[in-house]
Parts: C-alpha cells; sequence; structure tokens
C-alpha cells in the first residue's frame, strides 16, 4: 500500500491536468517525426531518427523539469524572479548582438551556449520571468497606493525594455508580451488609470519603434518589412493574388490550407502527409496544418477538447486556490498557454497572419517546450498545495497582511 502511494505520489499536483500533458507530450511524437523530414530533406539538417531522438529527449526532459518544480515553494519561484528576470533581460542583449538562426528560421532569436552545440531562446525565458515578476509585484502591492513613478520603474519599465529587445528579431512575441501584461495588470488588479497609461505608453513605443524600423538605420536587420508584408499579404482577398511576387508571400498560407482540407474528416494516417515537404516549417509553426491533414478533423478536435480541458483544469485551479499570488500566478501562466495555443491555431487556419509561435507541448523545439513544462510544473506545484492551505484552515479570501506576505 505504502509503495502505491509512493509511485501515485510522482504526479504530485492535480491527476487530470498530468493526464492531459502526458497524452499531448505522448502525441507529440507521431507529427514531429512525420513533419520532420521537411528538416531532412528541404533543409538538409539531420535526419528523421535524429530529429526523433531530440524531440522524445526534450520531452522526458520537460517532464522531469516540470516535476522537479514542484521540490520548490511556487512563493520561492516569485522571490527569484525579478533576479531571473534581470539575468534574461541580459541574454536579450547579448543575443541582438550575436544571436543565430537555426533549423531553417530566418530570425536570429537563438543564443549558442559557449563550447557547446545548445542553442536556446532567451525570449522565451524573459517573457516567462516577466510574467512571474509581475505576479508577484502586483500581489506585493496590491492595495497600496503607488506613485505614478513606481509604476513606471517596476511594471512599465521592465515589461518595455523585454518588449524593445524582443521586438527586433521577434515580432509576434513581442506583442504578445504586450497583450498577457496587460492581461496580468487587469487580474491583478492594477488601478485602471495606470491600465490606460501603459496602453497609451506601449502604442507610442510601438510607433517609435516602427517609425526608427522602417525611416531610419537605427535599428539594423530589423524584421519590420516582413511583418507588414505578412499584414499586406493576410489582408489581401486570393482573387487579388495574381502576380508570382504575391503568390510567393501567401505560398505558406496555401500550403497549411491545402494540408487541412486535404486530411478531411478522418485525415491520410499518421506518417502520410502529401504536404509536409512543401510546407516551411511544417514541424513547428504549422505542425497543426500537417496534424489535420493525418488525422483528420476528428483527431484535431480530439487535440483541441484536450487543450481545453487543460485550460479548464487551470482556470479550475486558480479558482480553488485561496492564495492570491498562487491564483494570479496560475492564471498569468494559463494565459501564456491560451495566447500562443490560439496564435498558432490561428494562423494555420488564416484567421491571423503568418507568425512564429509553436503549438505547446506538440512543436519540435527544445526552448519553448521546456518553457511550457515549466509553466505547467508551477500551475501543479500551487494545485498540490490547495490541499495543504485546507489543512492549515485557511479561508477562501485572505487579508491584507497575508496577501502582502505571501509573495
Amino acid at each position: 500500500m505504502q509503495e502505491r502511494e509512493t509511485k501515485f505520489e510522482l504526479l504530485k499536483g492535480d491527476k487530470v491536468l498530468w493526464s492531459v500533458i502526458l497524452l499531448i507530450s505522448f502525441f507529440s511524437v507521431f507529427p514531429v517525426y512525420s513533419a520532420s523530414s521537411n528538416l531532412e530533406y528541404i533543409v538538409n539538417s539531420g535526419t528523421t531518427t535524429s530529429h526523433l531522438i531530440k524531440h522524445s529527449f526534450f520531452v522526458m526532459l520537460g517532464l522531469a523539469i516540470m516535476r522537479a518544480v514542484g521540490w520548490f515553494k511556487y512563493e520561492h519561484i516569485g522571490k527569484l524572479s525579478s533576479y531571473l528576470l534581470t539575468f534574461t533581460i541580459a541574454l536579450l542583449g547579448l543575443t541582438m548582438v550575436s544571436g543565430q538562426t537555426i533549423d531553417g528560421a530566418s530570425a536570429s532569436r537563438w543564443l549558442k551556449i559557449p563550447g557547446t552545440p545548445i542553442s536556446f531562446q532567451p525570449s522565451s525565458f524573459a517573457y516567462l520571468m516577466l510574467v512571474i515578476y509581475l505576479c508577484r509585484y502586483l500581489t506585493k502591492k496590491i492595495k497600496r497606493e503607488r506613485l505614478p513613478i513606481e509604476n513606471i520603474f517596476y511594471i512599465f519599465g521592465p515589461v518595455l525594455i523585454v518588449f524593445g529587445l524582443v521586438a527586433k528579431d521577434n515580432g509576434s512575441t513581442a506583442l504578445m508580451i504586450l497583450m498577457v501584461s496587460l492581461i496580468v495588470m487587469l487580474m491583478g488588479q492594477l488601478d485602471k488609470k495606470y491600465i490606460l497609461g501603459f496602453v497609451g505608453l506601449s502604442s507610442v513605443m510601438i510607433g517609435v519603434f516602427m517609425f526608427l524600423a522602417l525611416k531610419t538605420d537605427l535599428i539594423e536587420n530589423n524584421r519590420v518589412h516582413t511583418w507588414m508584408s505578412r499584414v499586406e499579404t493576410f489582408t489581401k482577398k486570393e482573387s487579388q493574388v495574381e502576380d508570382e511576387a504575391d503568390k510567393a508571400k501567401n505560398y505558406q498560407v496555401m500550403q497549411a490550407k491545402a494540408a487541412i482540407v486535404h486530411g478531411g474528416i478522418a485525415g491520410m494516417g499518421p506518417g502520410k502527409s502529401a504536404l509536409k515537404q512543401m510546407l516551411p516549417q511544417s514541424a513547428s509553426d504549422f505542425i497543426f496544418a500537417i496534424i489535420v491533414e493525418e488525422y483528420g478533423f476528428m483527431g484535431a478536435t480530439v487535440l483541441i477538447a484536450l487543450y481545453l480541458i487543460m485550460i479548464i483544469r487551470i482556470v479550475m485551479i486558480a479558482s480553488k486556490m485561496p492564495a492570491f499570488f498562487g491564483s494570479l500566478l496560475v492564471l498569468s501562466l494559463g494565459t501564456m498557454i491560451f495566447v500562443q495555443l490560439s496564435v498558432n491555431i490561428a494562423v494555420a487556419v488564416n484567421l491571423i497572419p503568418v507568425t512564429g509561435q509553436p503549438l505547446p507541448l506538440i512543436s519540435y523545439g527544445g526552448t519553448s517546450m521546456l518553457v511550457t513544462y515549466i509553466q505547467l510544473g508551477i500551475i501543479l506545484n500551487v494545485s498540490s498545495r490547495i490541499q495543504v492551505y485546507d489543512e492549515e484552515g485557511m479561508g477562501k479570501k485572505q487579508s491584507i497582511e497575508e496577501i502582502n506576505d505571501i509573495a
């Protein structure tokens, strides 16, 4: 009996959420193995077997990290967030100077660890640390009237610094950082006048960035022209796409739509995608289109249902958590996952312009996958503490003293 309880405790936290994570993680191996042939034959990078081994390694590593996060109190993670955010901001600055491209990507978003073949995206870690930092700061100061200079320095400053450093090479992630940060501020009960101030300041900064990128040479090798081209291509109707240049710009979207249509109701079967070789980034940014082609509308519906269960469980965990910091942190991390998931699927079905956002837990690529596992590890960490708080007799609502003490 004791042995059984020990094994069960390996899945510490919400068991339904654990089950969904394990199912999606296991499933991810199949579409990645199929779509990675694009990397072998088109990008001339590795073999399908090597990509399968690499992806499987990151899945196992991610699951291990997710479980390891449960060994620490989530409050301590919050306290460390300001230091970790400072460190990741420094890495973003280094990436601007010596960033690299990998696996056919066109943006210099990766930083190579010296002396190793390992590369990672600092922007993903900076994004995560920023959200955790905001949750802690907003909890710590929830009811105290802040001076405007405090909000500018401690809230607006970090967000806009991270945005500015990320925007040059990763516009979609930079916009997501602003959007999710705004949502965190709203959930963290920041005064509405400061919310409006943040929106105004962000709009000004976006305008200044666009002007400098388009009209001057101060921001070299930026991707603003690429973004503008993608938006222009997206807004054009298919009947307006006539010349070869327009068709080339619309190539990814056309191939993704063709893959989705080709899949039909039941799909072509695992590994039988006919368009994976013609769809750029088929193993990462456009992997949802390959999933629909191979597993059909029915398979895609099951996958989306699993993601919805994940989001619902995250909301339920946040609603049950009596500690405000824990509740805000779970909702904020869940928002990050939901926004990334929505953007990836929306791009695949041509609802929004093309971006470079991976499908959580499935897309090929180590950094984004590991960050998602860390997010889910923190959420599971918080869920495992709910029972502890109940046993300690903590009520559903905390006093201001309790709220200010936990973060």
